[in-house]
């Protein structure tokens, strides 16, 4: 199974091509789109994306993911193993997913290599279509990534800058997703069960609960939301609106 992460977007002819590309190597390629409709350029938003399917496919499953604001440069394709696969840019997309698919080795696509598999000329602009998907349909197929990309080490793969800071009794979180609801998810995880969360930044302190029907049509409160981080949530609204935020922002909080 191949997995399908991407910011294309479902006008033109983008992620069709990308996926006739793909069984044109592997015909039997099964192919599963997660989204097209990440955020455009937001690579922390795709590494949640990605990170999300990972958990839950069965080893083996080759991700394919493209948030590439850096198509056409010298950034590196890159090829992890591991329980799972991930075929990415090298620019920190790979960073969630990495955390749950016991990363072994890496590999660099070499494009002159993978070139003689597909046939065609590599686009500079264009690495989901040449590049990316040829590649995860390829190690699906059963083809080694040594045959088309050379080895480099683990430790040499980017990172996001994710982690969460403490701060005296406080923590410096950072948003990395916020849904269609409005929905604002923070990069805290295995942090207990608080009773309320005190957005610092905006004065305000709201409860911890488990549901968001548990308060009033339009009140803000804090759950352990579905992806076991600290999410941020309005019953029947949108947080982010709520509180201006968006993928990126820095929110102070303290647990109660």
């Amino acid at each position: 199974m191949i997995t399908l992460t991407t910011d294309f977007g479902l006008k033109g002819p983008y992620v069709g091509e990308m996926k006739v590309a793909m069984l044109r190597v592997n015909p039997d390629a099964r192919i599963v789109d997660v989204t097209h409709a990440v955020t455009r350029h937001s690579i922390i938003e795709g590494s949640f994306v990605m990170e999300q399917v990972v958990k839950y496919s069965p080893p083996g499953t080759v991700h394919v993911g493209v948030i590439d604001p850096g198509v056409g440069t010298e950034r590196r394709a890159v090829i992890i193993e591991g329980d799972q696969w991930l075929v990415v840019p090298d620019n920190g997309l790979a960073t969630l997913p990495l955390k749950h698919v016991n990363p072994r080795r890496a590999w660099a696509i070499d494009f002159e290599r993978i070139r003689r598999f597909t046939g065609w000329r590599i686009s500079s602009t264009f690495h989901g279509r040449d590049v990316f998907g040829p590649a995860g349909a390829l190690i699906e197929r059963g083809v080694s990534p040594e045959e088309f990309a050379e080895e480099i080490p683990l430790d040499s793969l980017i990172r996001l800058d994710v982690e969460p800071k403490k701060e005296g009794e406080a923590w410096l979180l950072k948003v990395i997703y916020i849904d269609d609801f409005g929905n604002v998810i923070l990069n805290l995880e295995n942090y207990g069960r608080p009773k309320a969360v005190e957005l610092q930044d905006f004065g305000l302190s709201i409860p911890y609960l488990d549901a968001y029907g548990y308060v009033k049509p339009g009140e803000l409160l804090a759950l352990p939301g579905s992806h076991d981080y600290l999410e941020i949530a309005v019953n029947q609204g949108s947080a982010a609106e709520m509180l201006g935020l968006k993928v990126g922002d820095k929110v102070r909080v303290k647990l109660l």
